[in-house]
């Protein structure tokens, strides 16, 4: 883990500017009490590069937390561009508002509470990006409602995949290994979508 975390500061040291709004978001995230477990920023420019890459506009995001990487997203949305995002947790939900307003992007990103799997019942397609970084058991489902909601070409991100490894331990009882083992052996099945996983 210290040669991640050195190899992960090299990175950002030298490929990332100094951003305020988004220290201001991780800070106000610890402040709060929220979990840690926000993207990382080189994570975050990815999905924000993504973003860009795939020319979305309209944005999915299930499982918000403080918002941070819905910042990054949104961000890199042309204007006109909207991001929708589900949260379960009212606290959650709360902080993610506050920090969405920090940065100027109230007008662009929509922090929806509730249970995702009955939001995503309500909402309207097509979107051209999701990223399901939510509830590891669901993801499944989550997967399945991507695909309802998506059209020919979006793109379906799921973070957390390799759970340290133990996605390959087929005798786990841990309902998020298989949630996560469900939706690998799905998406790998599912002839509309290709596929393919990053440790």
């Amino acid at each position: 883990m210290d040669q991640w975390a050195d190899v992960d500061q090299y990175f950002q040291k030298n490929l990332l500017l100094q951003n305020s709004i988004f220290d201001s978001v991780l800070m106000a995230n610890r402040e709060t009490g929220l979990p840690q477990i926000d993207v990382s920023p080189l994570q975050g420019k990815q999905l924000a590069m993504l973003t860009r890459i795939h020319g979305a506009r309209k944005i999915l995001e299930v499982g918000t937390l403080g918002a941070y990487s819905s910042i990054w997203m949104a961000q890199a949305l042309p204007k006109g561009g909207q991001l929708v995002t589900l949260e379960i947790d009212p606290k959650h939900a709360e902080v993610a508002r506050k920090n969405v307003h920090l940065a100027g992007l109230s007008d662009v990103i929509d922090v929806r509470l509730g249970p995702a799997l009955e939001t995503l019942a309500t909402l309207q397609g097509p979107f051209d990006l999701f990223f399901i970084d939510a509830d590891k058991k669901s993801n499944p489902e989550y997967f399945l409602w991507a695909l309802k909601l998506s059209r020919v070409g979006s793109l379906i991100i799921v973070d957390n995949v390799v759970r340290g490894g133990a996605v390959a331990d087929a005798s786990s009882t841990d309902p998020n290994i298989l949630g996560t083992r469900r939706l690998i052996e799905m998406v790998g099945r599912e002839k509309r979508v290709e596929a393919t996983a990053i440790q």
